[in-house]
């Protein structure tokens, strides 16, 4: 069954080989957040904890054993595996190879103290509207993190302006314009999205 046996299974089952397993594996508490893309949808989800053979995420959308991920820890690090158990808004993975966890947790941490690093985004497709005290126009984003997002604009929007944006599904933040040229720019959120909001594009996308 790979790395995590399912919570419904009796833990006794082939004992021996288990406990040889679990000896093998350094298991590592974590919290932090992947980007997950599977077959016909992305979305931000929790990494709960990661071994060298396979981790535990945490989704409120349903997951199937036997699917396949790929998790995007960091735009540098990104690991493949199948889903071996799912219940209760959790699922576990077992990577395709298995990994050195405590190097990838180390290579991770470093990569957050050098310059340029940036959040987990999702490629999407978002109507949404930017307004100010004067005027309300429609945007597109075209990717989002839970601080920020990228959109496509008709060109009256310049950087340091402050809107109030307004997604298609209802959700309301204040944003501040960071950058924009070309008819594109990036937001910053003043108030980052629930991860939740964020944990599939296709439902986001309505």
């Amino acid at each position: 069954m790979g790395s995590f046996p399912s919570p419904m299974e009796d833990p006794t089952q082939d004992i021996e080989t288990e406990t040889d397993r679990r000896a093998a594996d350094r298991f590592c508490t974590v919290c932090r957040i992947a980007k997950i893309e599977r077959q016909d949808d992305a979305g931000l989800w929790r990494v709960r904890n990661i071994s060298d053979r396979g981790m535990m995420l945490s989704a409120d959308v349903p997951v199937e054993k036997g699917e396949r991920l790929e998790i995007a820890l960091s735009e540098n690090i990104i690991l493949t595996g199948r889903v071996v158990w799912a219940e209760k808004g959790r699922c576990g993975v077992a990577f395709d190879e298995e990994v050195d966890g405590v190097g990838l947790l180390k290579q991770l941490a470093a990569e957050q103290r050098e310059g340029g690093y940036r959040a987990p985004r999702l490629p999407v497709r978002v109507k949404a509207t930017a307004a100010t005290d004067d005027w309300t126009l429609p945007i597109e984003l075209v990717d989002l993190s839970q601080s920020g997002a990228g959109f496509v604009h008709d060109g009256r929007f310049e950087a340091g302006m402050v809107l109030k944006l307004t997604l298609e599904g209802g959700i309301r933040r204040q944003a501040v314009v960071r950058w924009s040229r070309g008819g594109r720019g990036g937001l910053w959120l003043t108030e980052p999205l629930e991860r939740t909001d964020l944990e599939s594009i296709r439902r986001l996308e309505g």
